[in-house]
């Protein structure tokens, strides 16, 4: 098979959650594990981070791999979904899977597919394993793909794992609750190894320390210890943030350059800050200046974007993959700081989330484009048309992600805004991204 058609047989013979929805969700270690041994369980030759939460561990997962990357080791990433190419999901030192690697890979195990029959994101897991023992990486941070305790990614057994935050997404999955969430994410927690949490969450405490209690493994809360600073508010067109970091009310570093300027990355930092020293403890060297550098040009060394993005300037462009209703609360307020200008919002979103909290954050003086992402889980624009004009919000249906995109470019002022998100379905289909 050509890269093409190794691309489609598997988008069309194994289940994908991320296009269809809960029914592409196959919960359970079992198949994964079928499948590991399989091929020799490549993931035991792989010494591994791993890094659960709802919002913020795909920034994490890409800060902590750069921060490894310029300390000199050979770095794996594993996360998903993938903004323009499936190759995005599965890097080494920043560099995407080789399509000519993909196309060998699945030539050689569909024999065993066809007999396991295993999902897509269980395909993916075993595929990133190969991959990454074949590289003979030093290192992989491995980012779970949904929830945690029946995630393909659980089958590890990691150096430390990293928890960021819990809140309301996949509830139909994973629990209506935020402890019946913290419970699925706590599921990643194993025996006798170290865990950190990068926010603390009264809420959702018991759970976690129950859990670590129960596996012996050692607990920290990192946002108790470490702390960031904004050295200064940065404008609306810096695609960086200056930052103090502290570490028991002592100075860690001063004057950071974070090369990712949402506001909720600070949010993340703790946890990312404890990871980086709980590995130092285990003989990683990390020195100062690699963590300057790989906090600074995180985009460049691992590929990452999508997080507060800016595309163009006149008109201010940004988009932002936040969709579930803490992300959009984050991203919301850092809009509300552009509140002298108009605002164009280019909006998406997939049917299986609750969109009713989301839209009620939306500010209702924004002009609203209407679309739809081109996977089966996205929400028709004329509903989400209808259910914004109940919560106030007023706008036109474009439909495809691009059309849209270009309305709102065009009606924009110079000296406006336009926004790009709801779904990281949608920012996938910014051209130029």
């Amino acid at each position: 098979m050509t890269y093409a058609e190794t691309l489609d047989y598997l988008y069309s013979q194994l289940p994908m959650f991320q296009r269809i929805g809960a029914a592409g969700y196959k919960p359970g270690l079992q198949t994964t594990e079928k499948l590991a041994a399989a091929m020799g369980n490549p993931e035991r030759l792989v010494r591994c981070v791993h890094v659960a939460g709802t919002n913020g561990k795909g920034s994490s997962s890409n800060l902590l791999a750069a921060v490894l990357q310029a300390a000199g080791y050979k770095t794996g990433l594993y996360t998903s979904p993938h903004l323009k190419e499936f190759t995005e999901r599965i890097k080494v030192n920043g560099q995407d899977l080789t399509p000519d690697y993909l196309v060998q890979w699945v030539a050689r195990w569909q024999p065993l597919f066809a007999e396991l029959q295993p999902s897509f994101f269980e395909m993916c897991v075993a595929l990133a394993f190969s991959y990454f023992a074949e590289e003979k990486v030093d290192v992989a941070i491995i980012e779970v793909g949904l929830g945690g305790r029946l995630d393909s990614t659980n089958i590890i057994r990691p150096l430390v794992s990293l928890i960021t935050n819990i809140s309301y997404d996949h509830q139909n999955l994973l629990g209506d609750t935020l402890p019946q969430i913290a419970a699925e994410k706590a599921g990643i927690i194993k025996p006798g190894v170290p865990v950190i949490i990068s926010q603390t969450q009264p809420e959702v405490q018991a759970v976690f320390e129950q859990k670590a209690a129960a596996e012996g493994a050692r607990l920290l809360y990192a946002d108790q210890h470490y702390r960031t600073e904004l050295v200064r508010m940065p404008a609306p067109d810096e695609d960086s943030q200056q930052l103090l970091f502290t570490v028991d009310g002592h100075p860690l570093l001063d004057e950071v350059t974070l090369g990712l300027v949402g506001d909720y990355q600070r949010l993340n930092l703790p946890g990312v800050l404890a990871t980086l020293d709980e590995l130092r403890q285990q003989g990683f060297v990390l020195p100062e200046e690699a963590v300057r550098e790989g906090l600074r040009d995180v985009r460049r060394l691992t590929g990452f974007r999508g997080r507060w993005t800016i595309l163009g300037l006149r008109p201010l462009v940004v988009c932002d993959t936040g969709h579930n209703e803490a992300g959009i609360r984050f991203v919301v307020q850092q809009l509300a700081r552009l509140s002298q200008r108009h605002l164009h919002f280019v909006l998406g979103v997939v049917n299986d989330k609750d969109v009713t909290k989301m839209l009620a954050l939306l500010p209702k003086s924004a002009t609203y484009y209407f679309c739809q992402a081109s996977i089966p889980r996205a929400l028709p624009a004329t509903e989400l048309a209808e259910q914004a004009a109940a919560a106030g919000l007023r706008g036109r249906v474009y439909g495809p992600v691009p059309e849209a995109v270009a309305a709102a470019r065009a009606a924009a002022a110079p000296d406006e805004v336009v926004f790009i998100g709801g779904s990281t379905f949608v920012v996938a289909e910014i051209e130029n991204l």
